[in-house]
């Protein structure tokens, strides 16, 4: 049997996504699940994504219909492991659960296989302690939507093989991905680490009574959010230079939140039931504001960015 494909366990929202983005690179991708319809219906959704991306033009007919054709379903793992030559976990964030996984795949894949967890928080090293040949696996963390973010994590364990990482994150560029390359196994991997530290700022200043969550979220989408797409954070400082952003951070940061855990505000929020959306309440109050509305417009947010980005690539690329 021919090993061409890449097997896909967990058909949720990330699964669906990456078994799209797999197929429309041109690679079988088989979704399995903890049953056949679940599995369906992670391919049915994986199909709807690949036709998101055809009707914003970020594709083309010709690989939306062929990565129709390459998106499959397994009843079991066991039935689709002899076709596979690269297996990403996609399963909810249940450590114990992925350990029993990582080890049914290491003792049924080849060495040469790479095993990748799509975990957004555990440690790999942790996840693959079961795992007879650890230096095989390593993370592959997908940012949701991971059918349209181009990010992904690539962090190696504490065994993990450097080459094989960097196969896997040739092998991720190739699928049209922007893959890095995270060398140590800690919390938060590269970007959440960012992030939490933005969140843990952004919640000191709503709780000093700084600025409104309105404020603090316009000032982040209409300030440094706007251009970080096409202005990194490093570029930035060597950009407005090193003199200037030492000068900055020896002003700035004194003041700015050195937690080493969640704010109180958290505490408070959530001993009121405050627990976001989900609830109906959290910073904001959600029978006033539209959460799908929001959502479709973050994703076309993003997809415009991604033309602009695909183009200024394309144009690259004839110099």
């Amino acid at each position: 049997m021919k090993r061409d494909s890449v097997l896909i366990v967990g058909s949720g929202m990330m699964g669906s996504g990456i078994a799209a983005i797999c197929a429309l690179a041109g690679e079988p991708a088989i979704l399995t699940d903890i049953d056949l319809p679940h599995a369906e219906a992670g391919a049915l959704k994986a199909k709807g994504y690949v036709k998101e991306l055809l009707d914003n033009g970020l594709t083309s007919k010709e690989a939306a219909d062929a990565a129709d054709s390459l998106i499959s379903t397994c009843g079991s793992i066991e039935e689709a492991l002899p076709k596979v030559n690269f297996a990403i976990e996609a399963i909810n964030e249940n450590m114990e659960a992925k350990q029993i996984l990582f080890k049914a795949l290491d003792a049924g894949l080849p060495v040469e296989v790479p095993i990748a967890s799509n975990t957004s928080g555990l440690r790999i090293t942790e996840i693959a302690a079961l795992t007879k040949h650890p230096e095989r696996t390593m993370t592959a963390h997908f940012w949701f939507p991971g059918h349209l973010v181009p990010l992904v994590e690539v962090v190696l364990s504490e065994h993990t093989d450097e080459k094989m990482a960097l196969a896997v994150k040739d092998r991720l560029a190739a699928w049209g991905k922007a893959p890095v390359l995270v060398r140590q196994d800690l919390p938060g991997q590269l970007a959440n680490r960012i992030l939490q530290a933005m969140i843990r700022e952004a919640v000191n200043i709503v709780d000093i009574g700084l600025a409104t969550p309105e404020d603090v979220d316009t000032a982040v989408k209409m300030g440094m959010g706007i251009r970080l797409p096409a202005w990194g954070i490093l570029e930035h400082v060597d950009g407005v230079g090193v003199d200037l952003c030492r000068s900055v951070q020896n002003t700035v940061l004194p003041g700015i939140s050195a937690a080493d855990g969640a704010n109180p505000l958290f505490s408070e929020m959530l001993a009121k039931g405050d627990l976001g959306y989900k609830s109906g309440r959290g910073f904001y109050d959600w029978s006033k504001k539209d959460m799908e509305a929001l959502a479709a417009g973050r994703n076309n947010f993003i997809i415009q960015a991604r033309k602009i980005l695909q183009s200024k690539g394309n144009k690259e690329e004839k110099k």
